[in-house]
């Protein structure tokens, strides 16, 4: 079975704003810089995608409203569907925030499998109001390919033996993985369906594709032996912000910085995680790159956390360069409590950091925040506006 959450960060925005039900959103970046993070249905018939970057998708659809995005909802409402698919289902993996693959393997024996996968689906729409696809079939690409035919908002099974006459009729740019020069180089051959594929020689695609042709063979066919990898927790947390002009000044840059690590380490108290290693990333106007890290002891605290990231901003920046962004990385992350540091904590510390996250968890993010990263924080922050 493989799950997708319909245009995710759309579906969340609208719960908080039905105003935008119906209407051409996109999420992520403006008309002048940014990349398209998500976008509705009522966009994408202008041929706004995702990884599009905003000022073309602008420009393909000019009437499109644009929405900042919340990290913190999208996050929230992911581990809602996550919760209610590990309780339903005896293995699953969680390939991003709105995307899912479940083994159903043996579940005949007391369920039938598309009425367990209904199941599921219905109960994720139910609690969590957002609309659901699904696509159930042999193996993990012949769900997802159904997932998409099923979209918007459907669900649809492909009987085991009928995998070959499912994709028989779609087009070859429908089979996941293929790029986007394959593909070309499979038009070049008069070969525009999967079953125009399907009725090629295995010699004839090893010889135009090399190793690749065994691969192609299988896909079109519905063979894929690739298994559900157990989901496990993630291992690191990070955020980026792209300015929307180039940033020269060290002290908008540190705003900036001191804002993404107090969403970070909010986030990691939440969830009840702490980080030994952070790490910053700098890109310049020229697109050059750099990045610093260090180990530290494990903690959630942002008065620890900081001042490290400052010290990581010192190592990296070259000064008098316009940089284009700026990004955040706590890494190593092991689960546990508070970690108190006995030469520099104390309880009122810990009473305070309890406090605030009540306050902003129940207000909203920035309620509560430090001054030196408010003002950069409330103008520029935006975790979508992604290279």
């Amino acid at each position: 079975m493989h799950i997708d959450l319909d245009s995710f960060f759309v579906s969340v925005e609208r719960l908080y704003d039905p105003s935008l039900i119906g209407k051409a959103v996109i999420i992520g970046g403006n008309a002048q810089r940014g990349v398209v993070a998500s976008c509705s249905y009522e966009a994408r018939r202008f041929g706004v995608h995702s990884g599009m970057s905003s000022k073309e998708a602008f420009q393909l659809c000019p009437h499109a409203i644009s929405v900042r995005g919340n990290h913190e909802r999208y996050s929230q409402k992911s581990h809602e569907v996550t919760k209610i698919i590990d309780e339903m289902v005896p293995k699953y993996q969680k390939a991003s925030v709105d995307e899912f693959y479940i083994d159903l393997t043996c579940t005949d024996r007391f369920h039938d499998p598309y009425q367990l996968a209904t199941q599921v689906r219905q109960r994720i729409m139910r609690e969590t109001k957002l609309p659901v696809s699904f696509g159930l079939g042999s193996g993990r690409t012949i769900a997802k390919m159904a997932t998409n035919r099923a979209k918007p908002n459907g669900q649809l099974y492909v009987p085991h033996g009928r995998e070959m006459e499912f994709l028989a009729p779609l087009p070859v740019r429908a089979i996941p993985g293929l790029g986007e020069s394959t593909c070309n180089k499979i038009y070049a051959y008069g070969l525009e369906k999967i079953g125009d594929l399907q009725r090629a020689d295995l010699r004839f695609l090893q010889t135009i594709f090399g190793k690749n042709g065994l691969w192609i063979y299988d896909k079109v066919r519905g063979i894929d032996h690739a298994e559900v990898v157990p989901h496990s927790e993630r291992k690191s947390i990070s955020t980026e912000c792209t300015f929307h002009n180039n940033v020269r000044d060290r002290k908008a840059l540190e705003s900036t910085l001191v804002s993404m690590t107090e969403e970070l380490s909010s986030k990691l108290r939440r969830e009840n995680k702490l980080a030994s290693c952070l790490a910053i990333k700098i890109r310049y106007a020229n697109f050059e790159t750099h990045t610093q890290q260090e180990k530290i002891p494990l903690t959630a605290a942002e008065h620890i956390l900081i001042p490290g990231i400052k010290n990581l901003l010192d190592k990296a920046w070259s000064p008098n360069r316009g940089v284009r962004l700026i990004g955040v990385r706590l890494s190593q992350l092991a689960t546990g409590r508070y970690q108190i540091n006995l030469f520099d904590d104390n309880e009122e510390q810990i009473r305070l950091y309890q406090a605030m996250d009540h306050i902003n968890f129940k207000f909203g993010e920035k309620t509560v925040c430090r001054a030196a990263g408010m003002e950069i924080g409330t103008r520029n922050f935006n975790p979508f506006m992604r290279d």
